[in-house]
C-alpha cells in the first residue's frame, strides 16, 4: 500500500512538471508571435500575434522600436543600393531627433550586409530575428535575396514591410503571405505600363526582352505581354541571363539578329550597362527601355551619358535634381544633417519607405504588436507622400498588399556634359 501511494505521488509530481513546462512554452511562443491563427482568413500555419503584455513583444521596449533590414552594403551592388538604406536610416534619425521618435519611442534600424547573396540574406535575417529580436523587417533589398527570407518571416508572423524589390509575389496573395506588404511598383505592373507605352508610341515595331532569370525577369515578361496590344506589336525574342553570368553579349546579339526595334532590359545596372554598350559597339540602336531599378544617377557611372542617351525608364517619385521642390530640398537637408551619404533617386525611395513605416507605427501606438502594425498598414488609404508625384498614392487592405500602381516615363539625357533623367509624358496607370 505504501509503495502504491508513493507511485501515485511520483506520477502527480511528474504531471505537474509537464503542465508547468507546457504553460511556459506557450507563453514564449505567444511572445514570439507563433500563436494559433485567429479566425481572420489567415491560412493554417501562418501565425498572427495577438496583443502582448507590455515588454513582451520582441523589438518593443518603453524607449525603442527595433527594426531590421538586409541589403548589399558591400560588394558589386553595394554602391548601387546602399543609398536606399542610407536614406531610410537618415530619415529615422531625423524623426528621432526632431519629432521625438514614434509612439514616444526611438526608432532603431539594424541592417545586416548580405552582399546581394540569398544565403547571406538568410543568415542576416536569422540574426536579426533570433539574436537582435527585431519587431519587424523592412526594406529588404533584392529579389533573389529577399526570396530567400520572406517565407521564414511569414512563417514566424513577423511583419515584412516594403521589400526593395518589385517581385509581384510580395503583394499578390496577402491571404497566403499576410505579413509581406509591398511599396515600390512591382515588376509586373511596371512592364505592363511599358507594354501599353510601346503599343501607343511604337506601333508596328518588333519587341525584344533581355531578362534576369528569376522572379524579376519572369514578372516583366508577363507584364510586357499583358500590356502590349498584339495587333500592334509582337515579341520577337526573349533572352535570359543568370545572375552569375559574366556577360550578356550572346543574348544581345540574338536580340539584334531577331530584328528587335524596341528592347526592354529587365536587368540590374551592371548587365544593363553591358547590354547597351554592347549594342552600341555592334551599331545596333534599338529604343532601349530599362527597368526602374536603373533609374538613378548612379546608372551613368555604369554606362556613359553618351551610351545611355535616349534610354527610357520609369519612376513614381520626384527626382533628386528637383532641388527647388520643397520635399526634395528637405530630403537633401536630412541626408546632409544626419549623415545619409550621397543623395539620389534611391535615397528618396529609402525616405519614402521610412515615411510609410512611421505612418503605420503612428496608427498603432496603442497596440504595438506585430498584428497591430499589419492592421495599421491595411488601414492606409490614398496616402500621398510629398516625395511622390502628385496623383500617385498608396492604398492597402487585407486583400491588397501591392504598392504604387502608376508610373511616369523618364528619359536619359545629357545636360552640361552630365547624364540626367527627365520625366516626359503623363502618368500611366496600371489599370485603365
Amino acid at each position: 500500500m505504501l509503495r502504491l501511494r508513493c507511485t501515485w505521488l511520483l506520477l502527480a509530481v511528474v504531471a505537474a512538471l509537464i503542465a508547468l513546462t507546457a504553460a511556459a512554452c506557450g507563453v514564449g511562443e505567444e511572445a514570439e508571435g507563433t500563436r494559433t491563427p485567429s479566425a481572420s482568413g489567415t491560412p493554417a500555419g501562418t501565425p498572427r500575434p495577438t496583443a502582448s503584455p507590455a515588454g513582451a513583444m520582441p523589438g518593443v521596449t518603453d524607449t525603442e522600436i527595433v527594426l531590421g533590414s538586409h541589403a548589399a552594403l558591400t560588394g558589386t551592388y553595394g554602391a548601387v543600393y546602399t543609398p536606399v538604406i542610407k536614406g531610410l536610416q537618415a530619415y529615422f534619425d531625423y524623426v528621432n531627433a526632431e519629432k521625438g521618435g514614434v509612439c514616444g519611442r526611438k526608432v532603431v534600424l539594424r541592417t545586416e550586409d548580405d552582399q546581394f547573396d540569398p544565403a547571406l540574406a538568410m543568415d542576416a535575417i536569422r540574426k536579426l530575428v533570433e539574436q537582435d529580436k527585431i519587431f519587424a523587417a523592412i526594406a529588404g533589398v533584392g529579389t533573389a535575396a529577399h526570396s530567400a527570407v520572406w517565407e521564414y518571416l511569414n512563417e514566424r508572423g513577423i511583419p515584412d514591410l516594403w521589400p526593395i524589390t518589385g517581385a509581384h509575389k510580395w503583394g499578390a496573395d496577402p491571404k497566403a503571405h499576410p505579413w509581406t506588404v509591398a511599396a515600390i511598383p512591382d515588376y509586373f505592373v511596371e512592364a505592363t505600363i511599358y507594354g501599353k507605352y510601346i503599343s501607343e508610341h511604337y506601333p508596328g515595331k518588333k519587341v525584344g526582352i533581355l531578362y534576369q532569370n528569376d522572379d524579376f525577369g519572369r514578372d516583366q515578361i508577363a507584364g510586357l505581354t499583358a500590356g502590349l496590344d498584339p495587333s500592334k506589336n509582337q515579341i520577337v525574342s526573349q533572352q535570359s541571363y543568370e545572375t552569375t553570368a559574366v556577360d550578356v553579349r550572346s543574348q544581345v546579339t540574338n536580340l539584334k539578329d531577331a530584328g528587335a526595334e524596341v528592347a526592354l532590359c529587365s536587368c540590374i545596372p551592371g548587365y544593363t550597362a553591358q547590354a547597351i554598350k554592347g549594342a552600341n559597339r555592334m551599331g545596333w540602336k534599338p529604343q532601349w527601355i530599362v527597368s526602374l531599378v536603373n533609374s538613378d544617377p548612379v546608372m551613368f557611372q555604369y554606362a556613359s551619358p553618351q551610351d545611355m542617351e535616349g534610354t527610357l525608364s520609369a519612376q513614381a517619385d520626384k527626382l533628386i535634381e528637383w532641388t527647388d521642390d520643397p520635399a526634395i530640398a528637405e530630403h537633401l537637408e536630412i541626408m546632409r544633417k544626419y549623415g545619409g551619404g550621397a543623395p539620389g533617386n534611391f535615397s528618396v525611395v529609402g525616405q519614402l519607405v521610412g515615411e510609410l513605416t512611421v505612418e503605420a507605427l503612428n496608427r498603432t501606438c496603442d497596440d504595438l504588436t506585430r498584428e497591430g502594425v499589419i492592421k495599421a498598414v491595411e488601414s492606409i488609404k490614398e496616402y500621398q507622400s510629398d516625395l511622390v508625384l502628385p496623383g500617385i498614392t498608396f492604398t492597402f487592405s487585407a486583400d491588397d498588399h501591392i504598392g504604387a500602381e502608376a508610373l511616369r516615363l523618364i528619359r536619359a539625357k545629357i545636360k552640361d556634359g552630365k547624364g540626367v533623367w527627365e520625366y516626359e509624358g503623363e502618368i500611366i496607370p496600371f489599370r485603365r
